[in-house]
């Protein structure tokens, strides 16, 4: 297991939707791993295959992580089934050093995808699973944090990335 290097806002991949995963070859199966690794390396409780350079439609995440690590989680082409009602949380984004804003969020929602074995699953969630599960799912239709955020703090944010660039 590898831990992957994370590709940070603006890249361009992180603005792209995400193609499906058409099998489950070894390759994927290695990408999944590193992923798991990465996610909690990197001090994250989810991770999308867009954050580490990967245009294709897998999220990993852990509610529990990333010190427990009790429930490593693989979603492969999640789809959403039922999304009800709203919650607002802070968020933030391991592909957006220092940025954190309030998104509103279905409060429960229920998805499917396949696991790592190409099984179908799917996942009732509330609470934090379900803004991680969201949050993830963003990332493989090429949405960020800063597409939920107000225009002035993207732009203040925006200002920030082209400083660091700079220095």
């Amino acid at each position: 297991m590898a831990k992957l290097p994370i590709f940070t806002y603006p890249a361009p991949v992180l603005a792209q939707k995400a193609q499906p995963v058409a099998e489950i070859t070894p390759e994927i199966a290695m990408l999944i791993e590193d992923m798991i690794e990465t996610m909690y390396e990197s001090d994250g409780v989810g991770l999308a295959a867009p954050q580490v350079g990967k245009s294709i439609r897998l999220i990993t995440l852990d509610e529990t992580g990333p010190k427990e690590r009790k429930s490593p989680m693989v979603l492969i082409n999640p789809e959403y089934l039922e999304q009800s009602g709203v919650k607002e949380s802070e968020e933030s984004c391991l592909s957006l050093p220092t940025f954190s804003c309030k998104v509103k969020r279905f409060e429960t929602i229920t998805v499917k995808g396949l696991d790592q074995k190409g099984e179908v699953i799917e996942i009732k969630a509330e609470g934090l699973l379900a803004i991680i599960l969201q949050h993830e799912i963003d990332h493989l239709d090429g949405k960020t944090l800063v597409d939920h955020a107000s225009r002035l703090k993207r732009t203040m944010y925006d200002s920030k990335v082209k400083k660091w660039k700079k220095d």
